[in-house]
């Protein structure tokens, strides 16, 4: 349910981004850029001129309408800071999400009294077991409502921070019988940061105050889906209906572009003749200008990836990637060149299930690609663009990330009910290029990420692990502490059909190798006879190949 929704969330912004905000021919473009040249606008975008005009054009990238710089009135507004609202927000959505599931769920850990809270302190934190999806995805965008109580009551992106972490911290401590969580306390508030903004953010280009009736209400809800924080302070504080002469957006409308694809798509294992095809579908969405001069204000530029898929055994979202920038200066900045450095926060999401079920007497691996998330990871990064000539642009990305929180699949399960993934950090390498015609007929994209993960042994070491037909039973020593690399590297092509449609191909290739240095497996057979394992390395290795049509808005 927490994936179908975020998918609604994020569909729904791009229909509401194509429905909202009108499209503009070259004229009013050109007539645009000129506007710009003056200091206010400058000042705003931190934007610098040269004959290379303005910094977001690269052909392949279509802007979704004229960029608007915000009213010095709105900008004025939202800076009003309300603390106890925004607190009452954070207590409120923490006792609602308790009521729901003590009251609805009737849930175990639901049943909390003063001797649970006081035995939370008592114990500390520990390592959970939730699901990848729970731990990876649903409890970050918890963060994210915590996050934008702070956001939508006047708090910049670090001040608001500090609501995720305090509301983080009154989940785990107050809110359960179990012993609160080391990784929810930092996935929470972190990742819940990445979301929030972006989801912020998407609010805010939606919402227009100078708007009236039908169109108002629709705009009213589509923001209050994409961010419920912001929509219920709008309703409290009677913004939801008050008509005004300023859009009331708080960022304007920056350079914002949006993409949808949808296509059949084949996933395969290598080295096995086990596949699986299906459909699957894909946004991406780029806001602001990657190639600013100076700024420090976070996710002024960020990336957005969202990847679902209808293939049978496996999960319906199975990547999400957010790039925020939070701070960069230009180093380069030449008619046919430009080149800028800054640091980024990276959230990252990678899910797949079973390809083939394997029955056999060997000691080897359900045969599960993949389980991967990092929802904290921050690192430097650079952007370049170079033209060589008139007929052609190209443009790269490079990043350096230290990973302080990672999640990676254990190939040996401890069971349907338990997690199947290792805790650990360590660091990333992001790289990627773009090549493409001046008028896009044609462009190239082709991308790396490379993770190097420290697993750590976290698992109760007592318990039994999961037993397969004729496997015997796996019983662990020592844990899995150990080393996993994880490589993902895409490639895909577009061919203009007609105006913003285009033909796309591609494919991508995953894989995974793990050293498990401390484990030992004893297995007991069927009759009873013992084998001792130790040295553990286990490769996995996917292909998925792609076509689709891809609608530029």
């Amino acid at each position: 349910m927490t994936a179908r929704r975020f998918l609604s969330i994020i569909l729904s912004w791009a229909m509401a981004m194509a429905i909202a905000v009108p499209g503009f021919s070259q004229n009013q473009y050109d007539i645009f850029i000129d506007s710009l040249k003056t200091n206010v606008n400058r000042q705003v975008y931190g934007q610098k001129w040269h004959r290379g005009g303005y910094r977001h054009r690269v052909p392949y990238r279509h802007i979704v309408s004229t960029p608007v710089i915000p009213d010095s009135v709105d900008m004025a507004y939202h800076k009003k800071k309300n603390f106890w609202r925004a607190g009452a927000e954070v207590v409120g959505l923490n006792v609602s999400l308790w009521a729901f599931d003590r009251y609805v769920k009737h849930g175990d850990y639901a049943y909390i009294s003063w001797e649970t809270i006081k035995e939370n302190f008592k114990h500390g934190f520990e390592w959970d077991n939730d699901h990848l999806i729970t731990n990876m995805f649903a409890h970050p965008y918890n963060g994210s409502m915590f996050f934008n109580a702070g956001r939508s009551n006047g708090f910049n992106f670090w001040q608001s921070e500090l609501f995720a972490i305090g509301g983080s911290a009154m989940w785990e401590m107050c809110m359960e019988r179990e012993y609160p969580s080391t990784n929810d306390i930092i996935a929470t508030p972190i990742g819940g940061a990445a979301i929030g903004e972006v989801l912020y953010r998407a609010s805010d280009l939606v919402l227009d105050d100078s708007s009236t009736g039908g169109e108002r209400f629709g705009r009213e809800a589509a923001a209050f889906i994409l961010d419920p924080m912001r929509g219920i302070n709008r309703i409290v504080t009677g913004q939801a209906w008050k008509k005004r002469y300023t859009s009331g957006r708080r960022f304007g409308l920056p350079p914002i572009s949006v993409e949808l694809s949808v296509g059949p798509r084949l996933l395969a294992m290598i080295d096995n003749d086990g596949f699986k095809a299906g459909g699957a579908a894909e946004v991406n969405l780029e806001y602001g200008d990657r190639f600013e001069l100076t700024t420090k204000v976070p996710y002024d530029y960020f990336s957005f990836l969202l990847e679902t898929q209808m293939v049978k055994t496996q999960p319906l979202l199975s990547r999400i990637e957010i790039i925020g920038r939070l701070l960069s200066k230009e180093i380069i900045d030449e008619e046919r060149i430009n080149m800028n450095v800054g640091m980024y926060q990276h959230f990252d999401y990678f899910d797949s299930d079973t390809i083939r079920n394997l029955e056999n007497d060997e000691i080897i691996p359900e045969n599960v690609p993949y389980k991967f998330g990092t929802p904290a990871s921050l690192g430097i990064g650079s952007m370049i663009r170079y033209i060589p000539n008139s007929q052609m642009s190209v443009d790269g990305f490079a990043h350096f990330n230290v990973v302080a929180l990672a999640g990676v699949l254990t190939d040996l399960y401890r069971g349907n009910d338990e997690r199947n993934y290792s805790w650990g950090g360590g660091y990333s390498v992001k790289a990627g290029m773009n090549w493409a015609m001046a008028n896009d007929k044609i462009s190239l994209k082709i991308a790396n990420q490379f993770y190097h993960i420290f697993t750590r042994n976290n698992f109760d070491t007592s318990s039994t692990w999961m037993t397969r037909p004729k496997s015997g039973i796996f019983h662990i020593e020592g844990g899995d502490n150990g080393v996993s690399t994880f490589n993902h590297f895409e490639a895909n092509v577009n061919f203009r059909l007609k105006d913003n449609l285009y033909f796309t191909e591609g494919f991508d290739i995953y894989y995974r190798h793990t050293y498990y240095k401390d484990l030992v497996l004893n297995v007991t057979n069927e009759k009873g006879e013992q084998t001792r394992i130790s040295n553990l390395k286990w490769n996995s290795k996917q292909i998925g190949a792609y076509i689709m049509l891809t609608y530029k808005f």
